[in-house]
């Protein structure tokens, strides 16, 4: 019985630590997806390479690389849970907290031609997607060769469609481009935060979960995705300061594809893993029965209106904040 105290004490600082190291594998991400994507921009701008092309390949995996990271370190640990959570948690965590942030303070109208392509590659890569996880229940390491497929598919697509684009080179910024070295440097060191980051994301994620009894599903779905998204996050606020609000729809959007195929892709090639059943609604898996149609509903919600008006509302931001906000209740009531 006198040792009873000493093992709360250790308990109290074990979770302690993994709080703050938590935090840290937070930062690490978000400081590492930063110079990440300023090392790739810079290099790819040397090659004269238009902004849009960049934006739509470049930028959109570097502020996706979090995920992918955080859902491979995941699948390889055995923890299938935190991989198949985090990816479906981003797309709903872009779309309706990143993207309803933007359009709720600042909707704008949108160039219909230029979504109808991430659209199309997304509804078509998520009626695969869950397609195969309400028939098979797992997702296997053909299922993750075929995400990847679909993923380079739609890189040459994005290529092809912007090398007609004329590049907006501005001879002003040859002055203030950063140099060659400086720019890999920004690459390697942007990598290696964001490796190091996911480690401790998942790992000490897992610690917390499991020592307040929360399902790593929930911690997944919530306090992970959100951090894993807010590269995207940064990139929406920015775009909102210097008044181009519609460009975070494209890299949300762009963002949401690479989840599902490169973020889930790369996880179940390295590491295949069967659909978490943690939670149950009316005795039904929780991912089937909510996550999965949340996922469908915010997108369509978000897309399907700019597709036909040519823009967005600031009502649809109001409802997506909503759902987002009812979707974080039920997964804690579960």
């Amino acid at each position: 019985m006198e040792n009873i105290p000493v093992i709360g004490a250790l308990f109290k600082s074990e979770i302690t630590l993994a709080v703050v190291l938590f935090a840290i594998g937070l930062l690490f991400l978000i400081k590492g997806g930063d110079w990440f994507v300023e090392g790739a921009t810079g290099l790819a701008r040397r090659f004269h390479l238009p902004e849009l092309l960049i934006g739509a390949t470049v930028v959109s995996i570097g502020t996706t690389l979090p995920e992918v990271m955080v859902s491979t370190t995941s699948a390889l640990k055995g923890i299938g849970s935190i991989a198949y959570g985090n990816a479906i948690g981003s797309i709903i965590c872009n779309t309706s907290l990143i993207a309803a942030i933007t359009i709720a303070v600042t909707p704008s109208k949108v160039d219909r031609k230029s979504l109808v392509t991430p659209v199309l590659f997304f509804f078509g890569a998520a009626i695969i997607y869950a397609g195969i996880a309400y028939t098979t229940g797992s997702f296997t390491r053909p299922v993750g060769i075929v995400m990847l497929g679909i993923f380079v598919v739609y890189m040459v697509v994005t290529v092809v469609q912007m090398k007609n684009s004329p590049s907006e080179h501005d001879e002003q910024e040859d002055e203030k481009e950063r140099s060659l070295g400086m720019n890999i440097l920004l690459l390697i060191v942007g990598a290696a935060l964001i490796a190091v980051g996911a480690n401790l994301l998942v790992d000490n994620g897992t610690i917390i979960a499991r020592s307040l009894g929360v399902p790593e599903t929930v911690i997944a779905l919530t306090f992970v995705a959100l951090g894993t998204s807010l590269p995207e996050l940064v990139t929406a606020i920015t775009s909102l300061i210097k008044g181009h609000g519609a460009l975070s729809l494209g890299n949300v959007i762009g963002s949401n594809i690479f989840n599902l195929v490169l973020v889930s892709g790369v996880a179940v090639t390295l590491a295949p893993f069967e659909i978490p059943n943690t939670a149950q609604i009316a005795g039904h898996n929780a991912s089937l029965v909510m996550e999965i149609p949340v996922m469908f509903f915010v997108m369509l919600f978000m897309t399907v209106p700019a597709l036909i008006r040519g823009k967005l509302s600031r009502f649809q931001g109001i409802v997506l904040l909503a759902i987002y906000a009812g979707f974080c209740a039920v997964q804690f009531s579960l």
